[in-house]
């Protein structure tokens, strides 16, 4: 999947650690972001900081400079990267299948008779729409 001109481009692996911050934390600054990641995984405040400053480069953040800290927020919203990841991995690993991809997902870790369930309505919800 290539990257459309007005989208930002797919996430790193380190963009994303962010971007789930800031999904989870609303609006934040370098500070608050590092706290947060630094209680997962050892990471320095300057790569934090330079990390969110490619970031905004690239679109995938937006920053806010009004007041001395600056406060950084997701431009997109969790779904729309995680549908363009899903898009991006179905291609690259899975040649378009959503049935390989599903599959693989269900292989790689057991899901709850819940999921199992909430997967199945979706399944007939989106046969529905799509007739």
């Amino acid at each position: 999947m290539t990257d459309k001109p007005n989208q930002p481009p797919r996430p790193t692996d380190a963009e994303l650690d962010i971007l789930t911050v800031l999904w989870s934390r609303g609006p934040s600054t370098v500070r608050e972001v590092h706290e947060d990641v630094a209680r997962r995984k050892p990471t320095q405040y300057t790569t934090v900081l330079k990390t969110l400053q490619i970031m905004a480069e690239k679109g995938l953040v937006k920053r806010d400079e009004k007041e001395r800290a600056h406060v950084y927020d997701a431009s997109r919203p969790r779904e729309w990267t995680q549908r363009q990841l899903a898009g991006d991995l179905l291609q690259r690993a899975f040649a378009g299948s959503a049935k390989s991809l599903l599959m693989g997902a269900l292989s790689a870790r057991k899901a709850s008779k819940k999921e199992l369930a909430e997967l199945r309505q979706m399944l007939e919800e989106y046969e529905r729409g799509a007739k």
